[in-house]
């Protein structure tokens, strides 16, 4: 299953998580089976997907109703990167 890596710099660390935590029925349309986040003091977060469909899932960041809730969540989105996890490394 496809893992994605994302980051991204936010206004309010706070204020995000809050909003985040609200989005569940978008990040659905995602394909998204799984999310693991954390953010820091400095307003840095980091967001690990494990999604069905990378397509689905790139092209559900660009919907005008995930634009709309980066908005909201305080996002910026000129800082946000995405790093799709393609290897593994087994100890």
């Amino acid at each position: 299953m496809p893992r994605v890596l994302a980051t991204a710099t936010v206004e309010d660390s706070a204020k995000w998580e809050e909003s985040f935590r609200t989005h569940k029925k978008l990040f659905k349309k995602y394909s998204a089976t799984a999310i693991h986040y954390t953010s820091t003091p400095d307003n840095q977060i980091a967001i690990y997907w494990r999604v069905k469909n990378l397509d689905k899932f790139f092209a559900g960041t660009e919907m005008p109703e995930t634009v709309e809730a980066m908005a909201f969540d305080g996002v910026r989105r000129d800082t946000v990167k995405f790093f799709v996890l393609d290897k593994k490394f087994n100890l």
